[in-house]
């Protein structure tokens, strides 16, 4: 495999040249550029080279070199969250994804009346494609992706698999276009290999958006051996593997790349990665897989991991990329993953006016011209036991459950969180815990905690609980017709 800047000596030339020759962009007079969506699952913020971490990816190392380092880039806290933030525009508490994820014994999924950005592109006129992990929605078909605006699907369904067998608990978790695929072979190079083909079909004349949600660097820890052996040097069993996941995944985003050059269509084409929250931190996060060991992920100065409220658990590496529109260079200003739909809807030339009233906003001056962000506020999340908004570089964290905590930190002092400053600001704490305790009364009841307390009744009464039955879930309803 050969890395993306041994092809790229424009970019190269392009940056060395500081991009004072860039014209000024906005969304109205963009090409409509093709959209290549890559999403990591539970990467450590220091897990790049970009950050200085000692694990290979120089791919990705590169799109980061040649676009612009989003430094100030949030999600939400845990996966099915940030993936329903990215598909709505809007934050997970206004429609009840807020709480942890959708685990595969319970029978909700991202609402059917929300308008999900794929519906959006498509009706742009873009061809669209979720090519790896969707996790919105299982137990019937209309929360499945090819029912969600994705003319094509191939990957998984719910969180977590087996990286060689495909399988949860025994079961295959791995499809193509709502059929059961049962083929071996590394999760994360079938992914790329199928982005790579999905490339090569486009017609260089309608623009496509590809949403590439790779399931690395999620437990469990497995790799190829050729990977693993590029970290004999690291003698933490997990940090091994975990390292040898992400390089494994860097060498699939370059041959994605590869290919847009071999069909003369990187110029036009704008790739964004980050990951869906921060590195995991806590085993009981890990998901079906046991964990022995300490976790490997590596958040660097932030507090905290997945899960958290922290800013290791929402502040992620990200970057943005697209020769001659975004401005090459480290982006500081405040950005969630919320902004990209209406960014990327109004650049494909799409319309917002199917779609609820949205928390995102249009950052594309922001992320071509580094203009100031028109962001002043991260709400990190609000469920009913705590919540966290920014406001500027005051932060609040409030757990309302016993025994209660409230922290406030200034972030442009402490981004680390390590200095807590509500005693010294009572007005600014005041202030916040208001905010968040508004964003609350008008949230979403969590869709999880609803169906798990519906059972709890059924059973208290003698009754099963309202779940999936696993023989017509696994090989059944998902296996098609």
């Amino acid at each position: 495999m050969r890395p993306i800047h041994l092809i790229s000596a424009l970019a190269l030339a392009v940056v060395a040249n500081g991009f004072s020759a860039a014209p000024k962009a906005s969304a109205q007079n963009t090409p409509r550029p093709n959209i290549i969506y890559v999403l990591a699952d539970d990467l450590g913020w220091k897990d790049v080279g970009f950050h200085g971490s000692d694990i290979k990816t120089p791919n990705i190392d590169w799109l980061a070199q040649t676009g612009a380092r989003l430094e100030q880039f949030y999600v939400e806290p845990m996966c099915t969250p940030t993936r329903a933030a990215l598909m709505t525009g809007r934050y997970p508490l206004r429609y009840g994804l807020q709480t942890l994820v959708i685990p595969a014994s319970m029978s909700y999924g991202l609402p059917t009346d929300e308008w999900l950005l794929p519906q959006a592109l498509k009706a742009a006129g873009y061809t669209t494609a979720l090519i790896g992990k969707w996790h919105l929605g299982h137990s019937e078909r209309k929360f499945w992706p090819t029912a969600r605006g994705f003319d094509y699907h191939y990957g998984a369904l719910l969180g977590e698999i087996d990286y060689f067998t495909h399988k949860i608990k025994g079961r295959t978790d791995w499809y193509r276009n709502g059929k059961v695929v049962e083929e071996q072979g590394y999760a994360t190079t079938l992914l790329g290999d199928d982005a790579v083909r999905f490339i090569d079909r486009q017609n260089s004349t309608k623009p496509f958006f590809l949403y590439l949600a790779f399931t690395a660097a999620h437990t469990p820890f497995q790799a190829p051996q050729k990977y693993l052996d590029m970290y004999k040097n690291i003698s933490d069993q997990n940090r091994r593997a975990y390292a040898a996941i992400i390089t494994a995944m860097d060498d699939e985003i370059g041959k994605v790349v590869q290919q847009l050059e071999k069909r003369g269509m990187r110029e036009n084409t704008v790739i964004i990665f980050h990951s869906d929250n921060g590195g995991n931190r806590s085993a009981h996060l890990g998901g079906e897989t046991e964990v022995t060991g300490p976790l490997p992920a590596d958040n660097g100065p932030y507090r905290g991991g997945k899960g958290d409220l922290y800013e290791g658990g929402t502040r992620v590496g990200s970057l943005i990329n697209w020769p001659g529109r975004i401005k090459p260079g480290i982006n500081n200003q405040l950005m969630h993953v919320v902004d990209y739909y209406p960014t990327l809807v109004k650049l494909a030339g799409g319309s917002l006016d199917k779609s609820k009233t949205l928390d995102g906003v249009d950052m594309w001056q922001t992320l071509s011209e580094g203009a100031p962000s028109p962001r002043k506020e991260i709400v990190y999340n609000i469920e009913i036991f705590r919540g966290a908004v920014r406001e500027g570089n005051w932060k609040l964290f409030w757990r309302a459950t016993l025994p209660s905590k409230v922290e406030l930190f200034d972030l442009a002092q402490d981004p680390s969180e390590k200095n807590d400053v509500a005693d010294q600001n009572a007005e600014k704490v005041r202030e916040l815990r208001n905010r968040i305790n508004d964003l609350g009364g008008g949230m979403a009841k969590s869709l999880l905690l609803e169906e798990i307390f519906k059972g709890v009744l059924k059973q208290a009464h003698g009754q099963p609980p309202a779940l999936p039955n696993e023989d017509s879930f696994y090989e059944g309803d998902l296996s098609g017709d």
